[in-house]
C-alpha cells in the first residue's frame, strides 16, 4: 500500500513568508519530526514561480529541506530527506532531523513510498495552486 501525500501552502504571517506544509497519511511531517514550533520551507523555494518544483522526483536522489525548528535551521539544522523516483514509485528517505528536535519526543519520519502518478499529480496541483493559496 502506498503512502498518501498532501501539500498545503500556508499564507504569509507577520513574521514569516508563505510556507509549505506536508501531510503524509494525514499527519503533519514537520510537526511530527520537529515539534509544534517547527516551520515549513518557504513556498518560494519549493514551489517557485516559472519553473518546476524541486519536489519533482527524478531517477537520481535529491536532498530537500522540508522544515526547520523555531530557533531556525541555521542554529540547529533542517528537517531534510532524499526524494527519488524508482519507476512507478517515489520515495522519501534518509531523513535528517534538526538537533532541537532531539530534546523532545520526536524521531525521524519513516521512509515513505508514493505512487508516482499520484505524487506527480499532487506536486503539479500545488505548483498550479500556489498563488491562490498564498493570496486568498
Amino acid at each position: 500500500m502506498f503512502d498518501r501525500l498532501e501539500i498545503k501552502v500556508l499564507p504569509p504571517g507577520s513574521r514569516f513568508a508563505a510556507q509549505v506544509r506536508f501531510r503524509v497519511n494525514s499527519e503533519d511531517i514537520v510537526e511530527g519530526a520537529i515539534g509544534e514550533g517547527g516551520r515549513g520551507t518557504y513556498a518560494a523555494d519549493l514551489l517557485p514561480a516559472g519553473r518546476p518544483s524541486p519536489l519533482r522526483a527524478a531517477d537520481e536522489a535529491r536532498r530537500l529541506e522540508l522544515g526547520e525548528p523555531e530557533c531556525t535551521g541555521g542554529c540547529c539544522g533542517f528537517l531534510s530527506m532524499a526524494v527519488q523516483r524508482f519507476g512507478g514509485i517515489v520515495t522519501w528517505s534518509d531523513w535528517v532531523v534538526p538537533r532541537a528536535a532531539h530534546t523532545g519526543d520526536h524521531s525521524p519520519p519513516p521512509e515513505f513510498h508514493f505512487d508516482a502518478c499520484h505524487y506527480d499529480a499532487e506536486v503539479a496541483r500545488a505548483e498550479s495552486a500556489r498563488w491562490e493559496q498564498v493570496h486568498p
